[in-house]
């Protein structure tokens, strides 16, 4: 990496931009030139008051000159992008905000993209070169600031959790899915060992850091003083103050927990205890993650997904179902309910089942892009992946390319003679080796120091694991 080239990194939020002041502290120590590209107006004031270079990119991309509500210029610019079309770029934010009006998506992308190009511009007057970093997501803020970059042949690294815990991906220029476990390593490290049958021995899912507050019930969400001091926080800066905020969808975000909540109430007449009779496990994913809205959007109503597994599954099977531990809830009850009236091979697990003891008993696991698809491998049972998954071309596990090929290559799954799980460790080791140490949005010192090193070296060399 070249000594002055600019290290361009998205913020768009208050929590992230506490994480990212301190890296940006490190990284100019050691002579490197960060600007932190701000999606909210506190973010902006923060790195500001600290003295970190800062752009807002809102009040940046309406202040442009460059139109925002002309349709004509927002086909001029997806055109230049190389894009066909804005509905699928939008759908991730429609999904999670439950927006519906397109010109509002149409200008909120429009405003990030004309911040994008100017700040690109200026670094372009001066011959500096630049790279983009960002947390791997699906908002526009996202979204906009990695194509403007493409379009410059600017390197956009993408950091997202992987499969083992304190480790990060580093993916260039691309929002699928890293491949990490396509081949074998050579000879597996005792340090990945050690890894493997600790994972084995406490049975525990893997939950990257900073998604560990999500892992409460719905009702304890709704009636914590903190998240209620917060949300009133958040609306007197949106609401009285006219502050910015990226996910300023505050109310909305209170009544979908509160929906949540009701949810997983009703949803206690519902759950039954693990089958004595063989079954196929379907771990349901995060609603509203991007790794179903833009990685695999096909699969994205997944109760539709239930429903043809249901229809199609061997009749020597139940089908057993449990929610993610983070999301409890945020599936209409009603579409459960239905399901349950429907069909007596359908099974919902209480979510506080242990997820390991589930894999363990299951004949086959289906899933979308889960990591439970990668924990059942090193249970040596057989998985079938429908979608853009990490360890999808893993060969000890089935693929479908289509839904209309599930039942096919299920029937593939459960007919395949067993494997010993010591055959997956070394496609573990790969992927091992493909991740380095760190976590987003953990800001104790050591932690920090971690991260600013391996950001330093992974956005320095050629693509992590090349």
């Amino acid at each position: 990496m070249p000594a002055d080239e600019a290290i361009l990194i998205t913020t768009l939020a208050e929590y992230q931009t506490r994480f990212w002041i301190p890296v940006a502290q490190r990284l100019h120590r050691v002579g490197r030139d960060v600007r932190l590209l701000a999606f909210d107006d506190r973010s902006a004031e923060m790195a500001q008051a600290q003295g970190i270079a800062v752009v807002n990119m809102y009040r940046s991309g309406l202040a442009s000159g460059t139109p925002v509500e002309d349709r004509r210029a927002f086909d001029a610019r997806i055109a230049d992008y190389g894009l066909s079309g804005s509905n699928f770029l939008f759908s991730h934010e429609r999904f999670t905000f439950g927006i519906r009006d397109s010109a509002a998506l149409r200008r909120r992308f429009m405003i990030y993209a004309n911040a994008m190009e100017q700040l690109l511009d200026q670094l372009a007057a001066r011959s500096q070169p630049a790279v983009l970093v960002q947390e791997l997501g699906g908002f526009l803020s996202v979204i906009a600031a990695f194509y403007a970059a493409r379009r410059r042949g600017i390197r956009n690294w993408f950091i997202e959790p992987s499969f083992f815990r304190g480790r990060l991906y580093y993916t260039p220029d691309s929002l699928t899915a890293p491949d990490t476990m396509a081949t074998p390593a050579g000879e597996v490290s005792p340090e990945v060992r050690a890894y493997l049958d600790e994972t084995l021995s406490q049975r525990a899912i893997v939950i990257p850091q900073k998604d560990r507050h999500h892992y409460s019930a719905a009702f304890k969400k709704v009636a914590s003083l903190r998240n209620s001091r917060r949300l009133a926080e958040k609306l007197w800066d949106q609401y009285a103050l006219g502050k910015h905020q990226e996910f300023g969808h505050n109310l909305r975000h209170a009544r979908v927990h509160a929906a949540m909540a009701l949810n997983a109430t009703r949803l206690k007449k519902l759950y039954r205890p693990m089958p004595d009779a063989p079954f196929v496990y379907y771990p349901l994913h995060v609603p509203a993650d991007m790794a179903l809205t833009l990685r695999s959007p096909e699969y994205l109503d997944q109760v539709a997904t239930i429903d043809f597994l249901l229809r199609t599954i061997p009749d020597t099977h139940l089908l057993v179902v449990k929610e993610h531990p983070a999301q409890i809830g945020a599936i209409s009850s009603h579409r459960f309910f239905e399901l349950a009236r429907r069909f007596d091979n359908f099974v919902l697990l209480p979510p506080q089942t242990n997820n390991y003891a589930v894999l363990a008993r299951a004949d086959a696991v289906v899933s979308v892009n889960s990591k439970s698809g990668a924990e059942a491998v090193l249970l040596g049972k057989p998985v079938l992946v429908m979608g853009d998954a990490f360890y999808r071309t893993c060969p000890l596990v089935f693929t479908a390319d289509r839904l209309k090929d599930v039942p096919q290559r299920l029937r593939d799954a459960l007919s395949a003679p067993p494997f010993d799980p010591a055959e997956a460790a070394p496609y573990f080791e790969t992927a091992w080796r493909r991740s380095v140490p760190g976590e987003l949005y953990i800001d104790n010192p050591q932690q920090l120091d971690v991260f600013a090193a391996t950001l330093a070296s992974a956005i320095a060399g050629p693509p992590v694991g090349n």
